[in-house]
């Protein structure tokens, strides 16, 4: 039995059975006992007496297990979805793992996604197209009865306008309610999206979370700093995407600070100058989120001690391209 624990690393109690040796003729009966990291124990004991049940020695051992999403591309930037477990070599930590659990190509896990607006008065200009793009890019993604998505806003303050739903009627009304001005929180609103509502602990099934970003990326009122809405991202196991609205031509601030956010999560930053681009940058992420890979794997040398620990992901074919998230945070005892 498996309890997956706040940060994504798997838990197995192995018990072992006591054997009341007096007279021969008395019941033998287990204790399993299941603790995930800064959890209390879930113990399940049969019936029995108190006296036997303080003779009952229990070992534990605890399984750890990463689960990673990744995309492969080629040269030219096309996804490669035809790839194995040996075309790919794989560090945590700077070491390679104990053991390989598993490798698949996956391309039908649920979504669970965060679409965050950034409302703030430095988005104006493009602000009802990005809206338009949105609600498109919602219509060709969403599976009913399958997917969900939230809305929310953001500027100086955030605001979730649709909670999760896979009704994109719903979706798009709160996109299109959405009315722009203020300053620009985008860490926070990155932080608590993560937290409140992508965190792993809400839904024990295989999903692929991820949040899609329309700003600027220019933030001047967070009180969280980006790295820890970073932080938050990874530990909820959460691709971040990008899409800026900044249409100046330059390189500014606020695009290092989307790549940033994208590049650490294994997501994409997506800076499109023209009207028709942005609608491409939304193709382009539902595409994606259709062609990754995912492996699991126990780490090796590895301690409960909430460190950070770094993941690295390359393809050993010649021009091929990965890109994951960087890391985790290992839960502690």
């Amino acid at each position: 039995m498996k309890i997956l624990d706040t940060w994504g690393m798997k838990y197995t109690g192995l018990a072992f059975f006591a054997l009341a040796l007096a007279g021969g003729g008395l019941p033998v009966w287990a204790q399993q006992s299941f603790a995930p990291a800064g959890g209390t124990a879930i113990s399940s004991t049969s019936a029995a007496p108190a006296e036997q049940r303080d003779s009952i020695i229990t070992i534990k051992k605890r399984v750890n297990e990463v689960n990673v999403l990744f995309i492969a591309t080629d040269r030219h930037g096309k996804f490669v979805r035809n790839l194995n477990q040996s075309d790919f070599s794989i560090l945590d930590d700077h070491k390679p793992p104990q053991a390989i659990i598993n490798f698949r190509r996956e391309t039908d896990l649920p979504l669970e996604m965060g679409l965050l607006v950034d409302t703030s008065g430095s988005v104006r200009s493009r602000f009802d197209f990005e809206q338009e793009a949105a609600v498109s890019f919602l219509e060709h993604t969403l599976r009913a009865g399958f997917d969900k998505a939230f809305v929310m806003g953001f500027n100086a303050h955030r605001q979730i306008t649709q909670d999760f739903t896979d009704n994109v009627t719903l979706l798009a009304t709160a996109v299109h309610g959405l009315q722009n001005g203020g300053g620009t929180a985008l860490y926070d609103a990155v932080y608590h999206a993560c937290r409140d509502r992508l965190s792993k602990d809400r839904n024990d099934r295989p999903v692929r979370r991820a949040i899609i970003i329309v700003s600027d990326g220019e933030d001047n009122q967070s009180e969280v700093s980006a790295a820890q809405a970073i932080e938050m991202a990874q530990r909820a196991e959460v691709i971040i995407y990008t899409i800026s609205t900044d249409d100046s031509g330059l390189v500014l601030r606020g695009d290092h600070v989307l790549e940033h956010l994208a590049d650490a999560t294994g997501g994409r930053a997506f800076f499109p100058y023209k009207m028709k681009d942005i609608t491409r940058s939304f193709t382009a992420i539902e595409d994606e989120l259709r062609s990754q890979y995912v492996v699991s794997y126990s780490p090796a040398d590895f301690n409960a001690d909430g460190r950070y620990r770094s993941i690295e992901i390359v393809a050993l074919k010649k021009d091929l391209q990965v890109r994951a998230r960087k890391g985790y945070y290992a839960p502690r005892e």
